[in-house]
């Protein structure tokens, strides 16, 4: 059995939080933060975006939470145990790990909640990431009825037992995310579906929602029942819905924001030479793409998809038309996930755009796309002055095929709402990963995935991914979902545009904030100090 504990963490922890009073540390503030899109819910099992993962992740805890540097740390378990053969885990919850109402978290909150998630009658688009879990793709595919098969099962109110189908090298990671946070039991049981109003909501993170107002903000406030909460800096955050980035620019110049998730790019040589240090940019596991149909004429044929790709100057959009450096992405999977090593690459990735754009027009024309029968297809992108830059650039790009390009965008949350119904001929998305893993990538391509967009299927992938993940040879297991990833790349499943750099802008007297791959910052590491 291996054995971890967090008894010398904590006695870190505190020993730095004695060091910081004594230090004199600012008084705790509140933090103004332009958040982005509107979300959707306060419900784990109901959001998808990062947007929404910044208030979720503020007000609900799992097992193991992320440090400054988005790694995974223990959180509502203080210590676990793995089994020789990785297939068995067993957390210790931590005594004072109490829900906002004072009633204590218990292993049976997380039970309830995994099988909520991975119930096919709650719908959650996200319950896939946690298929991990013994028998649990087979309940969310209504296979197995009985939830209760589910490898997860309460020993006593502070013992929780999570069995795998197979051994997961990344699990913890994927324990950090919200489809593995604890739900109250009793609370839902009392109020049902408006558990989740302000009003109802309990939840057993660092922070508590005070007030929700769609399309404005977000209102967060201590949660003095917090395990952890005299160490907390930020008396609570404010955040905002605002999807005009250059308009949050200008509040963040007039005092209004603290940090920004993301700027207009055409901004930054400005920012960098008039607010030196405030602007962000860092390496950041995501990937930028285009989703096509390939479920819908004439997208259903590999030359177009191919043809389409091609003639995308990918080596002008990171330097020129965002200014902020993103390497042009050949792969699926960004480079450097662990368990992976290369990844798999289009093999024309090294012409150079001349010759891309002559095999695009060859390709263009034998699929029956000449200057008399021109192909036309919409473009869709949600709100964002750099999707659309972007989107604007690569309709220019296509125009020398004769590509006819109508530009369509609209808010976030409708944006993503049409796409998860398929209505889309080309459509922007993007991928941050979750965890770890090529496979967090990999599985946006899989047959049914509610997040493979533009709905390609191949059985060959699909059995390559289950084989692979099969596997308990990492190596073995790299080579398999790699000859997967180049499957996709060479059918041109989709369209990887770049490889994200994470955007934010943060005031000096922020402190706390540590770029990382995943860019996630959670409130209780900040602090202010003016």
């Amino acid at each position: 059995m291996i054995h971890f504990s967090t008894k010398h963490l904590r006695h870190m922890v505190a020993a730095l939080a004695v060091t910081t009073m004594l230090a004199g540390a600012a008084e705790a503030r509140m933090l103004n933060l332009h958040n982005g899109g509107d979300i959707t819910s306060l419900d784990p099992h109901k959001v998808s975006g990062d947007w929404e993962n910044r208030v979720v992740g503020d007000v609900f805890e799992g097992l193991v939470t992320e440090d400054v540097n988005a790694e995974p740390i223990p959180a509502m378990a203080e210590s676990w145990t793995v089994s020789d053969d990785g297939l068995v885990y067993t957390f210790k919850l931590r005594d004072d790990a109490v829900w906002s109402d004072g009633e204590p978290v218990k292993a049976s909150d997380f039970v309830f909640a995994f099988r909520r998630l991975l119930d096919p009658a709650n719908a959650a688009d996200y319950a896939y990431l946690q298929y991990t879990l013994k028998n649990a793709e087979a309940i969310n595919k209504g296979e197995i009825k009985d939830t209760a098969e589910l490898g997860i099962k309460a020993v006593d109110d502070k013992t929780l037992e999570i069995t795998l189908e197979r051994p997961t090298p990344y699990l913890l990671s994927a324990l950090t995310h919200y489809t593995a946070y604890p739900l109250p039991q009793h609370a839902l049981e009392k109020f049902g579906e408006d558990w989740v109003k302000v009003e109802n909501i309990v939840v057993n993170g660092p922070y508590k929602p005070t007030e929700w107002v769609p399309g404005s903000h977000v209102q967060t406030t201590i949660n003095d029942k917090y395990y952890d909460a005299a160490s907390l800096k930020i008396d609570g955050v404010k955040f905002f819905t605002l999807e005009d980035e250059s308009a949050a620019l200008k509040r963040y110049r007039a005092g209004e924001f603290d940090i920004l998730t993301e700027f207009p790019t055409d901004q930054y040589e400005w920012m960098k030479e008039n607010m030196p240090g405030e602007a962000h940019v860092a390496p950041f596991a995501g990937l930028y793409y285009y989703a096509i149909n390939s479920t819908k004429e004439p997208f259903t044929n590999p030359n177009v998809r191919k043809a389409l790709s091609m003639a995308i100057n990918r080596e002008v959009i990171g330097p020129s038309i965002l200014g902020t450096g993103e390497l042009p992405a050949y792969s699926w999977v960004p480079p450097g996930m662990a368990n992976y090593g290369e990844v798999a690459t289009v093999d024309w990735k090294d012409l150079s755009y001349e010759e891309k754009v002559a095999e695009a027009r060859k390709l263009l024309d034998e699929a029956g796309f000449t200057a008399d029968n021109p192909l036309s297809l919409q473009l869709r992108y949600n709100t964002n002055e750099n999707h659309k830059r972007i989107a604007v650039a690569i309709a220019a790009m296509w125009k020398p095929l004769g590509i006819n390009v109508e530009l369509y965008n609209t808010e976030t949350k409708v944006h993503y709402d049409e796409l998860s119904k398929g209505q889309l001929d080309v459509a922007r998305a993007g991928w941050l990963a979750d965890y770890n893993d090529p496979d967090n990538f990999l599985n946006l391509l899989k047959t049914g995935v509610p997040y493979n967009y533009g709905r390609w299927s191949n059985p060959e992938f699909d059995r390559l991914i289950d084989e692979a993940n099969a596997m308990t040879d990492m190596d073995a297991r790299a080579a398999k979902l790699r000859e997967a990833e180049q499957l996709a790349m060479d059918q041109t499943a989709s369209l990887p545009i770049y490889y994200y750099v994470s955007r934010n802008v943060v005031k000096p007297y922020v402190e706390g904030f540590v770029d990382n791959a995943f860019d996630i910052h959670r409130t209780r590491w900040l602090s202010i100090n003016e």
